[in-house]
């Protein structure tokens, strides 16, 4: 055995080797993909829409932009965005999961927006683009889940275009102890159960409540995206830190 068959990675708050990481997140994913949006409206109690609303706000969409959209899912992101820019930019939107994929052009045949969006099963950590390709860059509650997220944000910066834009929409930490308290309460007595009854998978909801308290506090990613090579990052948090949107620009 190698040392990078050796290495170990977690996966909510178990340890598990990396090369099996991915696999368990496509599994959890390939489950929830029918409730995936009923679900994030459930949890968030409708607060993720304005989460998003806000990403947008600063992202400011223009026309002629070309926007990929990894861990994209069903195309919430992606929607938006073709939205905001008046409809007349383009979105590529990637993920592991190609059921949620399919649940997301499902939805952009519906809304007539199909001609303006691209689907492709890819690894958020071996993007299938060439350099320089896309204006801007998105993850929305999906960094958490890669295996290495180091290495997806180096990829986000080799695809992304000089002057382009990085975005992560993410669950992050709560500043005060005693709210952070409550809503861990919340999170590991509720989530799960809501997915049980909701989603029929009450193990997927465990995880991805256990995946956001693994994941790096604020400071610490804007570290991780200013080694990744990103310039002017920032951080903004929402709803008291239980989100958090950070920017940084390929210069």
């Amino acid at each position: 055995m190698t040392e990078r068959d050796d290495r170990r990675t977690h996966f909510g708050f178990s340890e598990v080797p990396e090369a099996e990481k991915a696999g368990r997140v496509r599994g959890v994913f390939t489950s929830v993909a029918s409730k995936y949006d009923v679900m994030n409206d459930a949890m968030s109690m409708g607060i993720h829409r304005l989460w998003k609303d806000a990403m947008m706000d600063w992202l400011a969409p223009r026309p002629g932009q070309y926007l990929l959209d990894v861990a994209g899912g069903t195309g919430d992101i992606a929607f938006r965005f073709l939205d905001r820019a008046g409809g007349r930019a383009r979105a590529c939107v990637l993920d592991l999961t190609e059921s949620m994929l399919v649940a997301g052009r499902q939805r952009a045949e519906a809304a007539a927006m199909a001609d303006t969006l691209d689907w492709v099963v890819g690894d958020a950590m071996a993007l299938p683009f060439p350099d320089n390709t896309f204006d801007v860059y998105t993850i929305s509650f999906g960094i958490r889940n890669v295996t290495r997220p180091e290495v997806a944000l180096a990829e986000a910066f080799r695809v992304l275009r000089p002057g382009g834009r990085l975005m992560v929409l993410e669950f992050s930490q709560i500043p005060n102890d005693l709210m952070q308290k409550v809503y861990d309460l919340y999170s590991f007595n509720i989530i799960p159960r809501m997915g049980q009854a909701i989603a029929g998978d009450r193990d997927s909801y465990q995880y991805l409540v256990e995946s956001i308290r693994r994941f790096p506090d604020q400071e610490t990613f804007l570290s991780m995206i200013r080694d990744a090579g990103f310039e002017q990052a920032k951080y903004r948090n929402l709803s008291m830190g239980i989100a958090c949107l950070h920017s940084g620009w390929k210069l």
